[in-house]
C-alpha cells in the first residue's frame, strides 16, 4: 500500500482524562445509535458513558458532531483492521476484513440520516476505507481465490445491501454473507 493512502482519525483531546471521557462517549454513542438510531438520547449516551452531558457537549457541540466522529471512528477501525488482515492468506484477509466491513455497515446504516451526504468526511472516509482495503481484494484475486471478472466496487455495492438488510439473528447475516462470498470465489477450472 502506497504512503500516500488517505486517512482518516477522530481528534481526540490531549489529556489523558478527557480523551478517556472522549473515547468512552463514541463507544457509548456508536452502541446507542446501533441500537436506537439516529434520534437516540444524547442524555442516553452521557449516561452509558459515565459523564455528563455537559461533558459530551464540550466535546461535541452538536449532534451532527457527534455522528461524523462515530462515522470517523468507524472508518479508522476499519481501516486498521484491514493493514492488520495482511499478513493472513489472501483469501482469509479477505473474508475477516468482509465481517469487519459488515459490522462498519451496520453503525453507518445507525446513524446515516445524521450524516451529512456533501461533506468532504464522506469523501475522505471513504477513500480511506477503499484505499485500506482494496488491497486485500487484489491479493486475493491475483491469487486467483476471487473470480477474475469481479470489481472491488460490485463487491462493495452487494455487501453494502446484504449488510444493509434485516436478519432474525446474527447467525441468518453470516450465512448470507457466506453465499455471498462463495459468489466472488474463483472456481477450479473444469
Amino acid at each position: 500500500m502506497s504512503d500516500t493512502a488517505p486517512t482518516v482519525a477522530v481528534r481526540r483531546p490531549q489529556r489523558a482524562d478527557a480523551r478517556r471521557n472522549f473515547d468512552a462517549l463514541l463507544a457509548a454513542a456508536r452502541d446507542v445509535f446501533a441500537e436506537q438510531g439516529a434520534d437516540a438520547s444524547l442524555e442516553e449516551i452521557a449516561r452509558r458513558a459515565g459523564v455528563g452531558i455537559g461533558t459530551l457537549y464540550r466535546n461535541f457541540p452538536t449532534r451532527l458532531d457527534l455522528f461524523d466522529a462515530v462515522y470517523v471512528g468507524e472508518v479508522e477501525e476499519l481501516c486498521g483492521a484491514a493493514r492488520g488482515m495482511g499478513r493472513l492468506a489472501p483469501w482469509e484477509a479477505f473474508a475477516a476484513w468482509v465481517d469487519r466491513f459488515a459490522g462498519y455497515v451496520a453503525t453507518k446504516m445507525a446513524i446515516k440520516e445524521g450524516l451529512n451526504k456533501d461533506s468532504t468526511t464522506l469523501r475522505d472516509c471513504r477513500a480511506a476505507m477503499v484505499a485500506a482495503s482494496e488491497p486485500l481484494f487484489r491479493r486475493a484475486q491475483m491469487a486467483g481465490e476471487i473470480r477474475a471478472d469481479a470489481e472491488f466496487d460490485d463487491v462493495l455495492r452487494m455487501l453494502a445491501g446484504i449488510t444493509a438488510a434485516t436478519y432474525v439473528s446474527d447467525e441468518q447475516r453470516g450465512h448470507v454473507l457466506g453465499m455471498a462470498l462463495d459468489g466472488i470465489r474463483a472456481r477450479p477450472s473444469a
